[in-house]
């Protein structure tokens, strides 16, 4: 019997009904299913180590662009919300352009957006330049986010943990890359920030190429008529209903206990995660770190994600509720929290290190959302509403630090209200890791 893995890239070439598959006996189209599996496994570890540097890079050179743009702290707390606002609003179309599209070519599309928003930015000319340069790239990133989980649970419905750990992986490792290389590469590049930024781009010119082959393969002669072509996570194979008579009513997916409480941790998560990306590099130069060893702080931030991001999502697929995750990860927050006010240059280490830990939240919740619906279409329903109300939720945190660290003249109050923020994240992470389908609520 042909694995699920290739079933499901099989199902999504041909128009008619998915039937229980024969044996596969033709040895040429055998390599061909292995080969594309092959190089959607590349295209989803390239995309996802480009949906962070354009964030982490700047939170590197943030003074160095704030003093070239004349920012004052406020406004460089706007830049720092950007990100979660752009992935709010671009992030909840992602669904429906991969209707119309195609997830491949949407990807693709995405990575094209974020290599160009990249190049243009440095050089964009002033504050409202730099900021529509920095959506563009963020646009790619918002549409890219939402659909992995997506790509993920269509194609691999059988190894959604081990999958989502990978490119969980290759996001933090991206991550952390971007936060330790760009003051060298900076330094390399003549000492100014613009190349240093804009060098980024590279990465995502290489991630476009093995999305080009997924772009005419739309996936929406399926998806368009409502049938799925994956295997719902503990469920049986497709085939038992075809057509559009047997489509899925649409999914509320508000009516969810468990998607508000995913959405809500999913903002918190990012609240904590932005305010690390943009202003950890500047709490330890305020407390005497230089700039090359703060990027590297940010950076083993960063790194913690490379090898918990491929072991968190695997754990979290075995165990019945995810809530002891949660608790560990927001005690480790908390901890790091607690070190940046008492010792923020002494312990400097073991905070990166506690704070990275804490991080990996995200790639735990991004397995809760494949994890918390039955079938594809319930994932991209349920990671769109997740993402898209979560990242809103996270809109205000990194502006408001800003505003406290300009007007308090210190690092007291902002690292407060990190602290005071970590206490709800971990309330809703345990409601939302406990075994249930928004699919079953919504129906309630």
């Amino acid at each position: 019997m042909a694995s699920e893995e290739t079933r499901t890239l099989t199902s999504a070439t041909v128009d008619t009904p998915t039937a229980p598959e024969a044996p596969e006996h033709t040895p040429r189209t055998s390599p061909t299913r292995a080969w594309t599996t092959r190089l959607l496994v590349l295209g989803i570890v390239l995309a996802a180590l480009n949906l962070r540097p354009a964030i982490t890079s700047l939170g590197a050179l943030l003074e160095e662009v704030r003093d070239g743009l004349g920012m004052s702290g406020s406004v460089a707390g706007l830049l720092t919300s950007v990100p979660p606002l752009c992935f709010a609003v671009f992030g909840v179309t992602a669904p429906r352009l991969a209707r119309r599209f195609g997830p491949g070519a949407v990807v693709c599309a995405g990575m094209v957006a974020i290599a160009a928003g990249l190049v243009i930015r440095p050089y964009a000319g002033g504050t409202a330049g730099f900021l529509a340069a920095s959506a563009l790239a963020l646009m790619g990133i918002a549409v890219s986010n939402v659909l992995m989980p997506v790509i993920v649970k269509r194609y691999f419905p059988d190894r959604v943990g081990s999958m989502t750990g990978l490119y969980s992986m290759a996001l933090a490792l991206g991550t952390s890359t971007a936060a330790a290389a760009t003051v060298p590469l900076t330094d390399a590049l003549g000492g100014d920030w613009q190349p240093g930024l804009a060098v980024w781009a590279v990465l995502a010119v290489a991630a476009i190429l093995p999305w080009t082959a997924f772009v005419r393969n739309r996936d929406g002669h399926r998806d368009g008529r409502g049938a799925d072509t994956a295997r719902p996570a503990g469920g049986p194979t497709p085939g038992a209903t075809h057509g559009p008579a047997a489509a899925q009513p649409a999914l509320r997916v508000t009516r969810s206990r468990t998607a508000w409480a995913l959405a809500v941790f999913f903002g918190l998560q990012a609240t904590a995660a932005y305010i690390t990306m943009g202003w950890m590099p500047q709490i330890f130069r305020d407390a005497g770190v230089s700039a090359g060893s703060a990027g590297l702080l940010l950076a083993v931030t960063m790194v913690m994600g490379v090898p918990l991001a491929f072991v968190i999502p695997r754990v979290a697929t075995r165990l019945p509720h995810q809530g002891p995750i949660v608790l560990v990860l927001g005690v480790c927050g908390l901890a790091g929290y607690a070190g940046l006010y008492l010792a923020p240059a002494g312990g400097a280490w073991a905070w990166a290190v506690l704070l990275g830990i804490s991080n990996c939240a995200f790639p735990l919740a991004l397995t809760m959302v494949g994890m918390r619906a039955r079938t594809s279409a319930g994932v991209a329903q349920l990671s769109a509403f997740a993402q898209s109300t979560g990242y809103l939720i996270s809109i205000p945190g990194p502006l408001l630090v800003g505003v406290l660290y300009q007007h308090s003249g210190g690092w007291g109050l902002p690292i407060a209200l990190m602290a005071a923020l970590m206490v709800p994240q971990m309330v809703v992470g345990v409601v939302a890791g406990r075994n249930r389908t928004v699919e079953d609520e919504a129906a309630r």
